[in-house]
């Protein structure tokens, strides 16, 4: 595969950029890659996760009103597996005819590792239809290999015209399924262990996906607890929903009992922690977001350099910027800078809670000013409307059974204050920064670490490995809660806008 933007041409020992979780592989008969890509060129076998190429083919698979789809939101989105199968099958006869093997990137360096095939509950269940619960009451997490690939739905393949991936008991996609953390094989392979500069039968867990191992990371991380409170860990746990903020924004949160919330993913059930329901809401561009609006602005080279003159990143002299603007200007909040520009951050569609994917992304208020003070303002803007976002997901959660009332906040854009405090300002809940930075990687060593029987099950290794560090609490000013409340006001307008705009371009090209 060919490095991406993302890691800067900088991939791990297999090659493979360590950000495109999950993506569907194709490899044949020898393990060798097989394209996916009009150019026919096999270094690119890998659809990454945010290609949305099969639009098309999920409107396709959403018509056939399968009992999967109620798994998936109500529909699946081009970001999931079946599509975009769907749009090789349809569009590149010769790859498809020739793939042997379609997997998650996650479970192919898995299988890579260890030479065993098993496939991740987490992946199968959360992006490829595999119906976990239908064993809910046949496999634990301790026994999880009895949980063979009848959670997948035959029906489901044959209707929507991928019926020869049910051939050979779903060789193609996956006979045998476990739960993240399950010890694969014999551990890792005399090749692998020498590739890697590790030792051969190092145990190897099954995998998770990247925003999901982040969530065992940190979902256990309590600042602190009431001793009064009567409420139970199982209890309290439902109460929290993490952002998993990159690239993209994941936004989870778990309960014992199943959940159909319209427009976002889930219930999955053991998709995240082990024996819970997992609701995965999300925002398909957040960092990728801010960085296209910063580098698009002309203003963008002068301040890069600036900030690596100073050895500092472009978020924090953004910041400064934004806090000599409040003083200037005399603001009575930093937030209230951006009164006259408002931002829809539909860039790259919608994912969740309103699942389109055709919504664009809309900007309000710009002027001939090209200036960094200008730029500034736009990225506060930008940073705003995703909080927006995440407000309206936490809501449509709520409205439809959760009980969220505290967020947890990992990956990289978490530790860009500014970007934490305006979600706590906007969404109104303290948010609980991890201790441990990066939050994933702990997710990943903590099935390295069940795998090696280090701890008995996930959650026994998550309450003992999860710990909180700072905990930001949303402003208790008023004037800035009146604020916000009219700018999300103006911020779910601005999708109704585009609706009407749609309606009256399709009118008149009819």
């Amino acid at each position: 595969m060919l490095p991406c933007k993302c890691c800067r041409g900088r991939s791990n020992k297999f090659g493979i950029c360590c950000h495109l979780f999950p993506c569907a592989v194709a490899v044949d008969s020898d393990g060798e890659p097989v394209s996916v890509s009009w150019s026919g060129d096999t270094r690119r076998n890998i659809i990454v996760w945010m290609d949305h190429r099969a639009v098309k083919q999920a409107e396709r698979i959403n018509s056939s009103n399968s009992p999967v789809l109620q798994y998936c939101g109500g529909a699946v989105f081009p970001e999931m597996e079946p599509p975009k199968l769907l749009w090789v099958k349809d569009n590149l006869k010769e790859s498809w005819s020739m793939a042997f093997r379609w997997m998650d990137l996650s479970d192919w360096l898995s299988y890579k590792a260890t030479g065993d095939d098993t496939r991740s509950l987490c992946s199968t269940v959360c992006k490829w239809t595999y119906l976990g619960h239908a064993h809910m009451h046949q496999a634990s997490e301790e026994d999880s290999r009895d949980m063979e690939a009848c959670g997948w739905d035959d029906q489901f393949w044959e209707e929507i015209g991928l019926g020869d991936l049910v051939d050979g008991h779903h060789a193609k996609i996956g006979r045998s399924v476990a739960f993240p953390g399950h010890a694969l094989g014999c551990g890792l392979t005399i090749d692998s262990a020498k590739e890697l500069g590790l030792l051969a039968g190092t145990p190897v867990g099954t995998s998770m996906i990247d925003a999901h191992a982040g969530g065992v990371g940190v979902m256990e991380s309590k600042a602190g607890s009431d001793p009064e409170s009567k409420e139970t860990d199982v209890e309290a746990i439902c109460r929290r929903m993490v952002l998993v903020c990159g690239t993209s924004t994941c936004h989870m949160a778990v309960s014992h009992t199943k959940l159909f919330i319209p427009g976002v993913w889930g219930p999955f059930w053991s998709g995240m922690v082990p024996e819970y329901w997992l609701t995965e809401g999300g925002q398909s561009a957040t960092g990728a977001l801010l960085d296209y609006v910063i580098e698009n602005h002309v203003a963008s080279p002068h301040l890069v350099k600036s900030a690596a003159s100073r050895r500092i990143s472009i978020f924090e002299l953004l910041n400064e910027i934004l806090e000599t603007m409040r003083h200037e200007l005399g603001s009575p909040f930093l937030a209230a800078l951006t009164n006259d520009t408002h931002v829809l951050p539909d860039f790259h569609g919608n994912r969740s809670p309103i699942a389109d994917p055709k919504s664009k992304g809309m900007l309000c208020g710009l002027t001939l000013d090209a200036s960094e003070k200008q730029l500034a303002l736009l990225y506060l803007a930008t940073v705003q409307a995703i909080a927006y976002g995440t407000r309206h997901i936490v809501e449509h959660c709520n409205a439809h059974g959760h009980k969220v009332d505290t967020l947890l906040a990992c990956g990289g854009l978490a530790k860009n204050p500014l970007y934490i405090q305006e979600h706590a300002d906007i969404i109104g809940y303290p948010i609980i920064l991890p201790r441990e930075n990066e939050s994933v990687l702990l997710g990943a060593a903590i099935l390295g670490a069940v795998a090696s029987k280090k701890y008995i099950t996930i959650r026994h290794a998550m309450k003992a490995l999860n710990a909180a560090g700072q905990v930001v609490y949303p402003s208790q000013d008023p004037k800035v809660k009146n604020y916000h409340n009219a700018k999300y006001h103006i911020f779910r307008g601005l999708y109704e806008q585009q609706l009407e705009h749609r309606s009256i371009m399709a009118k008149a090209l009819a």
